[in-house]
């Protein structure tokens, strides 16, 4: 599932790097703490690896 936004591949990164240890969940907010509880290490993984061309900022409504 590729990351329909950059905020959201960016979240997904910082809650990936928490999930690795790189990181303190307690630093997580919004977004990134959500997706740290609520995903697998390897969603995380399909979120983060999306390439950011051609991706909006914020996804539209």
């Amino acid at each position: 599932m590729p990351a329909k936004s950059k905020a959201q591949q960016k979240a997904a990164g910082a809650a990936l790097s928490a999930k690795k240890g790189d990181a303190s969940p307690k630093d997580l907010k919004g977004a990134s703490s959500e997706m740290y509880n609520a995903m697998s290490k390897k969603q995380l993984e399909k979120l983060a690896s999306t390439k950011q061309s051609g991706l909006p900022e914020h996804k539209g409504r």
